[in-house]
């Protein structure tokens, strides 16, 4: 059935009219891969991901930190420039 607008209301058409039958597609076998799937991830989903391989927190450590720095001996220069080391390491990769 076609419409047009309000007052152009056609019945029903044959199925012989446009339609036409066309022969069947032959299917692909199952097990023919037919391409293959690809994965890039950003360099900060790869970020996230390493925060999975990050140990978990010691708290006997940060409770002999706290009290160091409480104390006023934790910080020395060599403890600095080892920190200051790995944080250029870190920002290198």
């Amino acid at each position: 059935m076609q419409i047009h607008g309000v007052h152009h209301l056609h019945g029903a058409q044959s199925v012989q009219g446009p339609h036409r039958m066309r022969a069947a597609e032959t299917a692909a076998p199952a097990d023919t891969w037919l391409g293959v799937d690809r994965v890039d991830l950003s360099p900060e989903a790869e970020m996230v991901g390493r925060v999975h391989d990050l140990p978990d927190i010691r708290m006997d450590r940060v409770a002999q930190i706290r009290a160091e720095i409480a104390a006023g001996v934790y910080e020395s220069a060599d403890k600095l420039d080892v920190a200051v080391g790995r944080l250029l390491d870190e920002m290198s990769y």
